[in-house]
């Protein structure tokens, strides 16, 4: 607190916060009025969530361009509130799994059948769930479509702070123990700050996801019934199907604004407040810099809210001492298994049985067992594309993201076209993919795996990027006072500071490959559709056509592929870069 003395000499006196705010400089005014406009943005906008509407009729879109703005407003609202879910559950359901041994068996295993399965799939059912929740409001589609949109966000968010608990650097842990720190305090001045530059740029990353799939979450269509909510998806989706490539241009003028806008107004000034957690002990010749976050830090109006919620947030941390002392270290090594760890787990075993007799006896009666054989051939097909994109994904955008993260003023450069290309979504480019594919006769079955890449290979670069920023800038200046250049440097500091970040891109990649797959095996522009031999495709068709266990089937089929692909390979490299390549 500051003590300013007064003209005639007199003793000092605090600065109260009505003395500071007759004084308000040009910046507290210039944040206040972005707040206000911001606040009055949402709560107009908000209002075109709770209209009515009935099931049975038809919602369409205008595609004309002046309608733009107003869509462009919602499809951010709609943005905002997935990533406001998706970073709480990426906390909770984080913490949980890698807190407790009984449940990590159940919660990482469930989060590898979540995240394969489709988009498509999770709306078929949110958008029936959700509508019977609101009935005769606009408010179940959004629900719903918010729902989508998440799907594609928290489990890349969630499998980087989990990899971030579990590869806790030692020196804080002990640190932690031997001060005796409450599990709350433990989550909030360690945990959390330790994993929040992963967590950052996993959110930029699954908010990209979410450019992604923007589509199909606001052209919905369900039982031969077509929804269209108002934003900039919807309206490309219907512009592609008129065949108007004016007006999908106007959608992509519109999402090159919008992202270039939330990346400057948003991201920018969040990756460049969070490196104040890198954990060194040398500090960095350059950081990153944001006009945004520099206006902030002149305001007033952060440290007035600070002093606000600081009496509440003192308090929550007092009667959250219940919780008790967190003095049990985290599981680095196979323990043995209790009785009370096998009750569960037969339980939990059983249950799953269960399901599966259950949904065994659903397909008898339906279609038979049979069903299941196409997409299982199917499935190779589309397992060769995403391991093909895995591959090159590797080999291209891991050198070019250590670079990035070595290189703060590389990072201010790299970040905004990185940004764009990751969030801007790969259907807007159909109409041109399919023109090209048409022109040079190129197949969709090789086309296809360009398509998957630019919803996959995202996920590897923004990992290595988050990985390379934390690697301690004290360790890269102990390298070259020691002149370790070349492989020696990428075997010794670079691999292992890195390791576990790529996995966690690697995984999650694995899935966005899948899951994009299903926009990317069926490409349409007016009336001409390219279709390629692959299980995406088979999910496309069967939620098209509303045909319920043909799509099940394929969303089972597609799970299982995802499960096993990461069972071989992934979670093994997981419990590499937990016991080998954790720092500290």
């Amino acid at each position: 607190m500051s003590w300013p003395r007064s003209a005639a000499g007199r003793g000092a006196r605090p600065v109260r916060a009505a003395d500071r705010l007759t004084r308000l400089n040009w910046v507290d005014l210039v944040v206040a009025a972005a707040v206000l406009v911001g606040l009055y943005v949402v709560l107009r906008v908000g209002r075109g969530t709770a209209v009515s509407f009935t099931p049975s009729r038809t919602v369409t879109v205008s595609t004309d361009p002046a309608n733009l703005p107003y869509y462009a407003a919602r499809s951010l609202l709609r943005m905002f509130a997935a990533l406001a879910a998706s970073t709480v559950f990426s906390l909770l359901y984080a913490y949980t799994a890698a807190h407790s041994r009984r449940l990590q068996r159940i919660l990482i295993p469930a989060l590898d059948i979540l995240q394969s399965v489709p988009v498509l799939g999770f709306l078929t059912v949110a958008v029936t769930g959700f509508v019977a929740l609101f009935p005769g409001s606009l408010l179940g589609l959004e629900c719903a479509a918010i729902f989508a949109i998440f799907t594609s966000q928290a489990w890349n968010m969630t499998f980087g702070f989990y990899q971030s608990l579990i590869t806790l650097p030692r020196e804080l842990d002990e640190v932690s123990r031997s001060l005796r720190c409450t599990r709350w305090m433990r989550f909030w001045r360690i945990e959390l700050p330790s994993g929040a530059i992963g967590l950052v740029w996993n959110g930029m990353m699954s908010f990209g996801g979410g450019w992604f799939f923007l589509v199909a979450s606001e052209q919905i269509s369900v039982s031969h019934h077509k929804y269209a909510l108002p934003g900039v998806g919807s309206y490309a989706g219907s512009a592609i199907a008129e065949g108007d490539l004016g007006k999908v241009g106007w959608a992509v003028l519109t999402m090159t604004v919008m992202v270039v806008a939330v990346n400057f107004l948003f991201w920018r000034p969040l990756t460049a407040w969070v490196e104040r957690f890198k954990n060194e002990q040398a500090e960095a010749t350059e950081v990153q810099r944001s006009v945004v976050l520099d206006l902030l830090r002149r305001s007033y109006w952060p440290r007035l809210l600070g002093r606000v919620l600081a009496p509440p947030a003192r308090a929550l941390a007092r009667a959250c001492r219940v919780f008790g002392v967190d003095d049990r270290p985290l599981a680095v090594r196979p323990v043995r298994r209790r009785a009370g760890d096998l009750a569960f787990g037969t339980v939990a075993t059983s249950l799953v049985c269960w399901g599966l007799v259950d949904l065994g006896r659903y397909f008898r009666q339906r279609t038979g067992l049979g069903v299941f054989g196409e997409p299982l051939l199917l499935g190779l097909a589309t397992l060769a594309r995403v391991l093909i994109v895995l591959a090159v994904a590797t080999l291209v955008w891991v050198p070019i993201g250590v670079r990035i993260g070595f290189s703060p003023r590389l990072s201010r450069l790299a970040q905004p076209l990185v940004q764009i290309l990751a969030s801007f979504p790969a259907n807007f480019l159909f109409p041109l993919a399919t023109w090209f594919f048409l022109r040079t006769g190129l197949s969709l079955n090789i086309g296809g795996i360009l398509l998957m890449a630019l919803g996959a290979q995202w996920y590897i670069l923004f990992n290595t990027i988050a990985g390379a920023m934390a690697i301690p800038t004290d360790l890269r200046e102990a390298m070259d006072d020691l002149g370790v250049r070349g492989w020696q440097r990428w075997r010794r500091l670079i691999i292992p500071g890195i390791f576990p970040a790529y996995v966690t891109g690697g995984i999650t990649a694995s899935g966005g490959a899948w899951n994009a797959s299903i926009v990317s095996e069926v490409v349409t522009f007016g009336g001409t559709a390219l279709t390629a031999t692959g299980l995406g495709a088979y999910i496309a068709h069967a939620t098209a056509d509303g045909d319920y266990p043909h799509l099940l089937a394929g969303v089972a089929v597609m799970s299982l592929y995802v499960v096993a692909l990461n069972r071989l390979l992934w979670r093994r490299l997981y419990r590499l870069a937990e016991t080998r390549y954790s720092m500290g």
